[in-house]
Order: C-alpha cells, then structure tokens, then sequence
C-alpha cells in the first residue's frame, strides 16, 4: 500500500533569501568608494612627496569645503530623481549679496543671513517651477543656473568686494586647535549628522527614496511627492548660499563669478559616490568619501604640475565612468533577477 504524505509548504523569510550581513556591508559601492580613497591616497602620498605633508591636508579640506556643503542637500534631490544645476551659480549669488550688504555698511552677521535667505528663494524658485508648474528640473535649473549668475554678474558687474572684516576671513582659514583640520569641517560634520539621520533615519527620508524608486507609488503610500521635492530644492538653496558665505570669506572677495563651474564638480562626486541618476540608490557616506576622493585626485594632480585643464577632463571622465558604471551595475542586477526568476523555486523534498 503506497501512503501520500502532504508536506505543509515550507514557509521562507527575507533572511533565507538574504545575503550574510558581512557582505552586504562590504560589497557595496559605497565601500568600495572608500577602499578606492584610501588606495589613491596612499598612492598620492608615495608618489608626490609633498601631499603627505599637514598642510596639504588643510588646503586639501578647504578646497572641498564647498562641494561637501552643496553635496549634502544634492544627494537627496537626486535621489528623488531630480537634478539641481543652479547650485554654483546660487553661490555666486550669495556672494555678491553679502559683499554687497557689507560694503553698505551691513554687519557680517545680517549680510549673511540675508545671503541664506536669497538662497532659500532661489531654491523655492526652481521648487516651484518643478512641483507646482511640473517643469523638468534638468530645464529648469539650467535656465535658473543662468538667471542667477547673470543677477549675480549684474549687480557687481567686473569689481570685487575685498574689504572684508579680518575677523571673518582668518576665521574662515583657520584650523582646529593643534590639528591641521580646517575649522570649517566642525560645522560640515554637524551638517551631515543632520543630512545623514534625515536621509537614513526618518520617514521623510524613506520618502525620498521611495520616490526615486517610483513617485506614483510613493503617491499612492501617502508620499507627499510635491512637497518633499520643493523641500529639497529650499535646502539646496539655502546651503548653496551657505557654502557662497564659506567661500566668500575664504577667498575674501565676492565676485559674481565665484564658483563658476563648481556644479560638475559636486554631481560627479554624488554620483561616483554611489548615488544613483536615476533615484532610488545612495547615502551620504558614499557620497562624502566622493567628494574627498575627488579632491585628493585634484590635488595631487595640482602638486604635480597637472594644468587645471586636464584637471578638469579627469572630473569629467569620472562623471561619466559614474553614470555608466551605475547603468552597467543596474543592467546586471536586472539580469541576475531574471535568471532566478527563470529557474523558479527550489523542487519540494522528497521522502
């Protein structure tokens, strides 16, 4: 006599399916980013004798001070998949209000705030012709990039504000006591901190990544998808200004061309940081170590009598390694799915 014995399915969690714990951690791009900073730090090092020294670490952080600032708030609009190309000539702006303020006789302190508060508006701006009007952000903020600049341009026209208080200048340049660490990183630490539990540790920042992932379902989960992208796009604003004060005071001259270009700098390190074009993918720490990754390849390059020229082609060239490469690992990703897919689920023991 032959007995059939029904076997209750078996009942599989997230963790059968899931990788250990190590390699989620390890093999990502994020931590490769930082593998590959430390390698071409190391390589830096050996090779130019002079980049080990304290003093190219201290002019190293203050080079990258400003992208640091801006790529905070431009990790989360691309991450929505969304795009800010406004943001250098924002800096540009901010620095000439504040110049400008001053030079009227306005204390720092108020030219400042009145800086930040230009910045917010023209983040509101690109904002609003996004959420309200539904504009691309990619049109928008190339037409806003000019619009800016030329205001900025406009109001200074060929001079420069150079008299500045001492105070703020050396402030700006100084470093933390007994280190050779810029000043200005406490105040980009406390900024990322921010950034950082907002992205990875709040439903806001859930939202954001369920937006770039799919907005209409974002929608439909109670994301409210307008008013997080026109956030964004106010934060963006405001530390684009904030970063303009930063390298106002740094240079001590505020001109209406300051910063120009410095837009490709910080979305080629947002995005060889592991973020995404398309939305969805990303985190700061990735992001962060982009920045830096960038910056020690400048200035090595620098110390080694590199023009700014090729500097630039070499930026350009991670750009586009940066977005291909996300494109390929997208595409493999996809293939990898589909072939489990096809080969289905494991066949049922049999007794």
């Amino acid at each position: 006599m032959t007995t059939d014995i029904q076997h209750a399915p078996v009942t599989r969690s997230y963790r059968d399916y899931a990788h250990p714990l190590w390699r989620r951690l390890l093999f990502t791009r994020e931590t490769a980013i930082i593998a590959l900073l430390v390698i071409v730090y190391v390589v830096a090092a050996v090779s130019v004798r002079a980049f080990a020294a304290p003093i190219t670490i201290t002019y190293l952080l203050l080079d990258v001070a400003a992208i640091l600032f801006i790529a905070l708030p431009m990790t989360l609009v691309i991450i929505t998949g969304e795009i800010d190309l406004s943001v250098a000539s924002i800096v540009g702006l901010s620095s000439v209000t504040l110049g400008t303020l001053h030079q009227a006789g306005l204390p720092i302190e108020a030219a400042g705030a009145v800086a930040i508060l230009v910045g917010i508006v023209a983040g509101a701006i690109n904002g609003f012709f996004v959420t309200v009007v539904g504009l691309p952000s990619l049109a928008v903020t190339i037409g806003t990039l000019a619009l800016f600049r030329g205001l900025a341009v406009g109001l200074l026209g060929t001079t420069a504000v150079t008299d500045f208080t001492e105070f703020w200048t050396d402030l700006a340049k100084s470093k933390i006591p007994g280190t050779p660490i810029p000043s200005v990183m406490v105040l980009f630490v406390v900024l990322a901190i921010v950034f950082a539990v907002l992205l990875h540790f709040t439903p806001f920042g859930r939202g954001i990544y369920a937006i770039g992932l799919a907005s209409e379902a974002a929608r439909f989960s109670g994301v409210r998808v307008e008013r997080t992208k026109f956030i964004l796009f106010v934060l963006s604003g405001a530390v684009s200004a904030l970063a303009g004060i930063y390298y106002t005071l740094r240079f001590g001259s505020a001109r209406g061309d300051n910063a120009t270009g410095l837009e490709l700098s910080v979305i080629a390190a947002v995005l060889l940081g592991g973020v995404s074009i398309f939305g969805g993918r990303g985190n700061i720490l990735g992001v962060i170590a982009g920045v830096l990754l960038i910056g020690i390849v400048g200035s090595a390059l620098r110390l080694a009598n590199v023009t700014s020229d090729v500097i630039n082609i070499i930026t350009g060239a991670l750009l586009v390694v940066s977005v291909v490469s996300s494109s390929v690992l997208a595409w493999i990703h996809r293939k990898r799915i589909g072939a489990g897919i096809k080969k289905g689920p494991p066949a049922p023991a049999q007794d």
